[in-house]
């Protein structure tokens, strides 16, 4: 189901459903953007988004579970650097 909030006519709740969380993710990811990276390579955009939605999926959960998460979560194969820049 697709709903539209206009907050230009001062909606910000319709029938139970607003974009807070959505609004809460991109100010987390620009906010780590400016903060940590300070520069983002086009190339590697979703491996920055792809950290950022893990942030704030498991941002409830203590150290110790996000470690476990991570590892759990861990893709067994090398990533070498030349895979990573494209060469």
């Amino acid at each position: 189901m697709h709903v539209s909030i206009n907050h230009s006519e001062g909606e910000y709740v319709r029938g139970g459903f607003t974009n807070n969380g959505i609004e809460n993710f991109w100010s987390t990811f620009k906010r780590g953007i400016i903060g940590i990276y300070h520069f983002v390579s086009p190339q590697h955009l979703h491996r920055y988004a792809t950290e950022f939605e893990y942030r704030y999926n498991n941002r409830k959960d203590t150290g110790a579970e996000k470690f476990e998460t991570a590892i759990t979560g861990a893709d067994t194969k090398r990533l070498t650097y030349n895979t990573l820049i494209g060469k």
